[in-house]
């Protein structure tokens, strides 16, 4: 087995020009207020293959013929060792990106147990931590019809297994956070669908996790990822209003949160701000996922993040909503197949944390400033007055409302939004 520091040439961790984990903005530590993570599945899983060729990236342990954990073994030396050059406090993985799928659910579990061990000895030396784990529902065949959401309730059993390991083993890891990503939880046709039971279903799902995390004593979130589509034409968790109905139904609302993608976004239709700011506005905001997509391609292409605007107004939503508790920024983002050197991986990362610390210092710039602020509590200044207040309270009826107006003389006239001035104003901070 190769040791740790082989598989990079760079020896020492990157030298960042905007990122200082201890510099103070906003009452904390750059370090605290971003919370960056590694992932481990486009790291170290994905081999640079697309559906029109190969792998690129020739990975060690993706050698074929080798032994499974032999190799597993390898790729946590080769992750800690990432974790480390880039100085990033934390990781994130699933069950799959860390061991082999054994012949059965216990040799599988076993196996991520082991090296969950190894992960253990790895924190405590480095200092290391875990942000989320979940476990992979979409990877493997018997989960091509969805996993709670499967018409076979013994692939809901075995998804429940998983799952089951998973969060224990991430309570274990002392994570802060759960996640749980329907990657197949959805229908390609409604002519072999039942909506309903499959709603039901995930809704039972999710309780039974609740219940799992407060029996054994789990204090971190339990996180949804939302996505419209891509693995399945429509996916359940479509949106951040979406999943909020979807737990609203099943009594879920105080229990479960949202990790939300960039990328996810888009294909929504939506800014990756609305997301956040929605998120905020219906009390389930939890975590991000930190990468771009591509706007001229209509898929998930996971590049790491270099729109210096678009973090920076993520950000600026972020802090003014109240900042990260368990959650922070996952860079679930992936080399181009192109990048075929050990230390683009390194350098990626690198270089994604700090554009994520010069979008901090820009989103301090904007609250300090205060003038978008000043400009939404304008606009909305109404609201706070006598009628804007009895409207909310529900002490006016709709005939006392028509009466006000009629009595009053009431002509409102409308007042600019501004758009093009507070756009501008944006430019200006960057």
């Amino acid at each position: 087995m190769s040791a740790p520091n082989a598989y990079f040439t760079l020896t020492e961790p990157h030298q960042f020009q905007y990122y200082q984990p201890q510099r103070m903005v906003l009452g904390k530590t750059m370090e605290q207020q971003l919370r960056f993570a590694i992932c481990y599945w486009h790291s170290f899983v994905w081999p640079g293959l697309d559906p029109f060729g190969g792998e690129t990236f020739m990975r060690p342990w993706h050698a074929a013929g080798g032994d499974p954990m032999e190799q597993a073994h390898h790729k946590a030396d080769v992750a800690f060792e990432l974790f480390r050059l880039a100085g990033a406090p934390f990781f994130t993985f699933h069950d799959r990106d860390i061991a082999p799928e054994g012949q059965t659910l216990r040799e599988s579990n076993l196996n991520v147990r082991r090296i969950g061990e190894v992960f253990a000895r790895k924190m405590a030396d480095s200092g290391i931590k875990l942000l989320w784990g979940t476990a992979n529902l979409f990877s493997n065949r018997r989960y091509m019809s969805g996993a709670a959401t499967n018409p076979d309730p013994e692939v809901f059993a075995y998804a429940a297994g998983q799952v089951k390991n998973v969060l224990e083993l991430t309570h274990e890891l002392k994570g802060e956070n759960y996640v749980l990503w329907g990657g197949r939880e959805g229908y390609e046709t409604l002519l072999n669908t039942h909506v309903g039971r499959e709603l039901d279903q995930l809704g039972r799902f999710l309780n039974l996790v609740v219940e799992h995390k407060h029996k054994i004593g789990f204090k971190g979130a339990l996180l949804i990822e939302p996505k419209p589509a891509e693995p399945t034409k429509h996916q359940y968790d479509y949106d951040v209003a979406t999943v909020y109905g979807f737990l609203k139904r099943y009594g879920l609302e105080k229990e479960v949160q949202v990790n939300i993608e960039q990328n996810h976004a888009l294909l929504a239709g939506h800014t990756f701000e609305h997301e956040i700011e929605m998120a905020h506005a219906l009390g389930i905001f939890g975590s991000i996922d930190m990468n771009r997509g591509d706007e001229m391609l209509g898929w998930d292409t996971d590049q790491f993040p270099n729109n210096l605007q678009q973090v920076a107004l993520a950000l600026y939503h972020i802090i003014r909503g109240g900042g990260f508790t368990s959650g922070g920024l996952n860079f679930d983002a992936k080399l181009r197949r192109q990048s075929i050197d050990p230390d683009d991986l390194v350098l990626a990362h690198a270089e994604a944390m700090d554009l994520c610390a010069r979008a901090l210092l820009i989103a301090e710039k904007m609250i300090a400033d205060d003038q978008l602020s000043a400009h939404v509590r304008a606009r909305y200044q109404g609201w706070d007055g006598e009628l804007g207040r009895e409207i909310l309270a529900g002490r006016v009826s709709l005939d006392q409302l028509a009466a006000t107006v009629e009595q009053q003389g009431l002509d409102p006239q409308p007042r600019s939004g501004r758009q093009e001035r507070l756009e501008a104003l944006v430019t200006r901070y960057l």
